[in-house]
């Protein structure tokens, strides 16, 4: 048993609450062993599948993406930097949508998003009369769409 870590040991290495380690070993997302004690002991190569699932939750994967990725993997032996960069390298498009995101949540920190709330003095020139109300409910331009003329 050497081999095997506690969940309090796993949690310590991975960064991750001990709750929600039992949650993804729920989710099937990770599995453990137990001991006479009925204590869950992780084999080593789990801290690996964590580091994913915490990556791929930054990223903006849902645990059931997470999943069907993780299912993706080799049963047999712990995955590799090869296997990882197969799963990842799907996740460009998503992250650059991501980037593109916050560019625009940056941009419209200082200025009009077109929710129609007339309470700053720039709405007057940005969005008066409250253009961006045709466009749909909520932040207009910070979804993407383009200030009418």
């Amino acid at each position: 048993m050497t081999d095997l870590l506690t969940i309090g040991d796993v949690a310590r290495r991975s960064g991750v609450a001990s709750s929600a380690l039992r949650y993804y070993e729920e989710r099937g997302l990770i599995s453990s062993e137990r001991a006479g004690s009925g204590h869950r002991r992780y084999a080593r190569p789990v801290l690996r599948r964590i580091a994913f699932i915490v990556f791929a939750q930054r990223v903006g994967l849902t645990l059931e993406e997470i999943g069907a990725e993780l299912a993706k993997l080799p049963p047999d032996r712990a995955p590799n930097k090869r296997d990882w960069s197969r799963l990842s390298r799907r996740w460009t498009t998503r992250i650059d949508a991501r980037i593109a995101e916050l560019e625009r949540l940056k941009s419209g920190l200082t200025e009009c998003i077109g929710c129609g709330c007339l309470s700053l003095e720039r709405c007057k020139l940005a969005n008066p009369g409250d253009r961006a109300s045709s466009l749909g409910p909520g932040p207009r331009y910070w979804v993407g769409d383009r200030p009418l003329d």
